[in-house]
């Protein structure tokens, strides 16, 4: 199933997608998305089934699938030939993590705002686990059993602000409207395999960013595994995985973001995640 969440004549719901068009299962079973991963997607196949599409997706306003999630993990450096980028030629014993709050993110195609405090706004093009069931210390050959599914993310990242501290990157992170996720979540039994998805980033068209999940340093399972021995995941989490090397901060000089550019991640079995680039008006 692809669930997304979305606006349509000023309400925000969510739904099923189906063809070009969208069922609104919030009308149908009140809550939200998160909350219907939490209680179990079959809920969301029976209220669909045989229902037309309430919407055009051209008539809605894409949302994040989980536009409020309790916690968005990001993990830092997590393709081999990005570890190598940095120098770091072994194995790192544990994933590089950093938060990122709900509000620096957009839906599909919606405008990434540039801020006027920095001129470096980068691409990261991800794909991003959303969690379907709680847990606690998960051991690893359980962890797939805690994915609800997939998403695409663009980890968007104003790269000199990720330096205004000695041991940190939360500033550069988290700048308002600064990211893009979806356009929806793809369900994890739509996926025989996590380990081979490629995972593509374009901007104005031309391939930047070209690797797939084989080549994570730390996979699905043992990212799963980690995090929740810190912290409780509970349904609606959203983990990403990591970027490929190829973002705009490695080319000689930088290859930057700015107002008309369209960047595109896409995802195999999730599809594009889609996005603007727009300067950010301040008054």
């Amino acid at each position: 199933m692809k669930l997304m969440s979305f606006e349509a004549a000023g309400t925000r719901s969510f739904g099923m997608v189906a063809g070009d068009g969208v069922v609104d299962l919030g009308r149908r079973l009140g809550g939200t998305l998160c909350e219907l991963i939490a209680g179990g997607l079959a809920r969301a196949e029976a209220a669909a089934k045989g229902a037309p599409a309430d919407f055009r997706l051209s008539d809605v306003r894409f949302l994040p699938p989980i536009p409020y999630p309790e916690k968005i993990i990001c993990v830092g450096v997590n393709y081999a030939d990005r570890n190598t980028e940095y120098e770091n030629l072994e194995r790192p014993k544990y994933p590089n993590i950093f938060l990122r709050t709900p509000g620096s993110f957009v839906g599909h195609g919606e405008a990434i705002l540039r801020p006027p405090e920095s001129i470096q706004l980068d691409y990261e093009g991800e794909c991003a686990i959303i969690v379907g069931r709680a847990g606690r210390r998960i051991p690893k050959e359980r962890a797939l059993q805690h994915i609800a599914g997939l998403t695409c993310m663009n980890e968007g990242t104003l790269r000199d602000w990720t330096r205004h501290g000695t041991f940190n990157v939360t500033q550069g992170k988290n700048f308002d409207k600064s990211g893009g996720l979806g356009p929806w979540m793809v369900t994890a039994d739509e996926f025989q395999s996590f380990a081979d998805l490629r995972v593509m980033t374009r901007v104005n068209g031309e391939v930047r960013q070209n690797d797939t999940t084989a080549h994570l340093v730390f996979p699905f399972v043992e990212l799963i595994a980690y995090i929740s021995t810190w912290t409780a995941l509970v349904p609606g989490d959203v983990i990403a995985t990591g970027t490929p090397i190829g973002a705009g901060v490695r080319f000689k000089p930088p290859r930057w973001l700015a107002p008309g550019d369209r960047v595109e991640v896409e995802v195999t079995g999730v599809g594009t995640l889609a996005n603007p680039i727009a300067d950010e008006a301040v008054a």
